[in-house]
């Protein structure tokens, strides 16, 4: 049976239902069991299961992430969370040396089953050292499994997916997503850490959005079907592995791509889908494939600088128009937006 929840509960669901299946799944690290509970997604845990199985940690990013690859290398299913993004950098040799190459160096015989939940974006003058969106940087290495689940849904069915797959698992949760609400269902259920999700169609144009900015291309579709250009939209849930074969096939139907990134421009998820479908679908493009994402500097702090750095769906439906060399008056969709600082629009539910 779906019912209504946020993004944070259907973490907190899907953790609970993984260490309720399995004895091995221990939850551990950054803010495990502290007043706000990691924005509420690890609720109640430590209450149930016990400070055995739940618990916080020193900080010392390097240190507690090597315990998680031997623990891992033990039988224990660890989930991890360093909370911000930013601060797993430091953590970086244990999981790029040694979780993401454990299973090629010994020819699959044995493999580090970890999930790092790690929060990206913007929020209340997080900065530049506390909202990074770095995703490239982990799916550039090989080995390692990278999500962003956009909706409850997906954040319940992929996290459950991810804390049972016998391979590090890096799983980014927007921190602008954690009180949006979608159906989820009770129990139970995986969605694949391998398959983008087509949420909308359409025959002008593709658009394929990461985490946060599907939310914006939703309104930014919306507006653009009223002036006659219709979308397919893709959620990409997955930056490695890529879904191509959606992106190609609905790519060779519209003959135009927009790729919507949460990160910096330059090297970026949007720039491989980019290349990637520029080499592989040349023949089917009508124009060039545009992409819509950060400006190359560091997040500001100032929300008033803040609200010029970050795109929305009001930046999308314009590249929208220029590529049917369209003027549009996206004055409705100016008009959606709230003067509260770092919210998205009058219709978010937060934030955190």
């Amino acid at each position: 049976m779906a019912r209504i929840i946020t993004y944070a509960q259907a973490v907190n669901e899907a953790l609970m239902l993984a260490m309720e299946q399995d004895q091995s799944v221990l939850a551990f690290g950054l803010g495990m069991n502290d007043p706000k509970r990691i924005f509420g997604t690890t609720q109640g845990l430590v209450e149930k299961f016990g400070a055995a199985r739940v618990f916080d940690t020193p900080i010392s990013e390097n240190a507690l992430t090597g315990i998680a690859v031997g623990a891992s290398l033990n039988g224990v299913r660890p989930v991890m969370s360093h909370q911000r993004l930013d601060f797993s950098l430091l953590a970086m040799d244990q999981l790029v040396n040694n979780a993401a190459k454990w299973s090629y160096m010994f020819g699959g015989r044995r493999s580090v089953p970890i999930t790092i939940r790690l929060v990206i974006g913007r929020g209340w003058g997080q900065g530049p050292q506390h909202s990074q969106n770095l995703q490239a940087m982990f799916a550039h290495v090989p080995g390692l499994k990278v999500v962003m689940p956009t909706t409850a849904y997906d954040a319940k069915g992929m996290l459950l997916s991810a804390i049972f797959d016998n391979n590090p698992v890096i799983y980014l949760e927007h921190r602008w997503l954690h009180n949006m609400e979608s159906e989820v269902p009770e129990g139970d259920f995986r969605v694949p850490l391998d398959k983008a999700h087509l949420i909308g169609t359409g025959e002008n144009l593709t658009i394929v959005a990461l985490s946060y900015m599907t939310v914006e291309a939703i309104h930014a579709t919306n507006f653009s079907s009223k002036k006659g250009i219709t979308c397919d939209l893709i959620d990409l849930r997955s930056v490695n592995p890529i879904d191509w074969n959606v992106i190609f096939n609905s790519v060779k139907k519209t003959g135009r791509l927009l790729v919507l990134d949460t990160a910096t421009e330059t090297l970026s998820v949007s720039s491989e889908i980019v290349a990637r479908t520029a080499m592989e679908c040349f023949d089917f493009l009508k124009s060039a494939p545009q992409r819509v994402a950060l400006p190359d500097h560091p997040t500001p702090t100032s929300s008033a600088l803040a609200k010029a750095y970050y795109p929305g769906a009001v930046d999308v439906a314009r590249v929208v128009g220029t590529l049917f060399n369209l003027s549009l008056d996206t004055s409705e969709l100016e008009h959606s937006k709230t003067s509260l600082p770092d919210v998205p629009g009058d219709w978010f539910k937060g934030p955190f």
